[in-house]
C-alpha cells in the first residue's frame, strides 16, 4: 500500500520548525504523504507533479488518533504572505482588513478537514462576523481527482455568492463525501439542491477559469509545503492537523491582543 515517493517532491518549507515543536507528528505526516487514499476517511497523498492533481486513490484509512498535529512555536517562520487579502477573492469569510486572518489548507474527501469544519469553523466564523478574523479557503487537493471536482463545485457555487453553502454541504454532518459523491452529475445534482442557478453552475464548474484558480490555489498550499491536510496558517504561525477548537481561540485570542488596531 505504500508508494515510493516522488523524485520531484520538495522539502516542505515550514516543516523543519514544526518538526522541532513535534517529532510525533512529523513522523506520522512522513507515513501518511506516501499513501494515496480512496475513501473521505483515508490519509494524505504525495503532491502531485503538477498544479492540477491526477493522483489515484487507492488506500485504506487510518484511525483518527493517527491524524498529525503540530503547532508553530517561537521557532517557525512567518508565513504572513501566505494572506491574500483580496477583496475579489471568493473563497474568504470576514472582513478583508480584519486584524488577523487564518488561512485554510484542506481538501474535500479529508476527514479530519470535515471533522473540522464541524467542530472548529462555526467559533471561528463568529470572529469573523465580529469582524476579528478573516477566513482564507485553499483547497490543496492531495487526495485526487474527486478532490479536484470538488474544489470546483466550490469555486463554482462561490461565483453565485454560496461558497458557504456549497462548502457546508461537501463536508455535512461532520463527513467528508467518498469519491463516488464527487462526480460531475452529484455535484451537479446538489448545486440544484442548494437552489444555485443549475446552468450558471455546470457552465463555471467546467470553465477554465475555475480550473485555473484552483490550481492556483494549490500550488499556493504546496509551495509551503502542504502535503498532508488540514493545515493552517494563523497569523503567519502554522498549524498542522485538526487540533480542537481551544487551541484555536487561543492562539486567535494571542493575536488579537498583540495585532495593531486602528484610531
Amino acid at each position: 500500500m505504500t508508494a515510493s515517493p516522488s523524485p520531484h517532491r520538495r522539502t516542505p518549507a515550514w516543516w523543519v520548525p514544526v518538526m522541532i515543536v513535534a517529532i510525533a507528528a512529523v513522523a506520522i505526516v512522513l507515513v501518511l504523504v506516501v499513501q494515496r487514499p480512496e475513501s473521505p476517511s483515508g490519509t494524505a497523498a504525495p503532491p502531485p507533479a503538477s498544479a492540477t492533481p491526477t493522483a489515484t486513490e487507492v488506500a485504506d484509512p487510518p484511525t483518527a488518533e493517527d491524524a498529525p498535529t503540530a503547532v508553530g512555536g517561537e521557532d517557525a517562520p512567518d508565513l504572513s504572505a501566505a494572506e491574500r487579502r483580496d477583496p475579489e477573492d471568493l473563497l474568504a469569510y470576514g472582513d478583508v482588513d480584519a486584524p488577523v486572518v487564518l488561512v485554510v489548507f484542506s481538501d474535500y474527501q479529508c476527514p479530519y478537514c470535515a471533522k473540522w469544519s464541524a467542530d472548529t469553523l462555526p467559533t471561528l466564523r463568529e470572529y469573523a462576523e465580529a469582524g476579528d478574523l478573516r477566513i482564507e479557503f485553499r483547497d490543496v487537493n492531495v487526495f485526487g481527482d474527486a478532490s479536484v471536482r470538488g474544489s470546483r463545485a466550490a469555486y463554482a457555487a462561490a461565483m453565485q455568492g454560496e461558497f458557504t453553502a456549497m462548502h457546508d454541504a461537501l463536508f455535512a454532518d461532520g463527513m467528508a463525501r467518498a469519491g463516488t459523491q464527487l462526480t460531475d452529475d452529484a455535484l451537479l445534482t446538489l448545486a440544484a439542491d442548494l437552489g444555485l442557478d443549475a446552468s450558471q453552475f455546470e457552465e463555471d464548474y467546467r470553465s477554465q477559469a475555475t480550473a485555473d484558480e484552483v490550481a492556483r490555489n494549490q500550488q499556493l498550499g504546496l509551495d509551503l509545503g502542504v502535503y498532508s491536510t488540514p493545515a493552517f496558517v494563523l497569523d503567519g504561525q502554522p498549524i498542522v492537523g485538526a487540533q480542537p477548537t481551544a487551541v484555536f481561540v487561543d492562539l486567535l485570542d494571542a493575536a488579537l491582543e498583540s495585532a495593531p488596531r486602528g484610531d
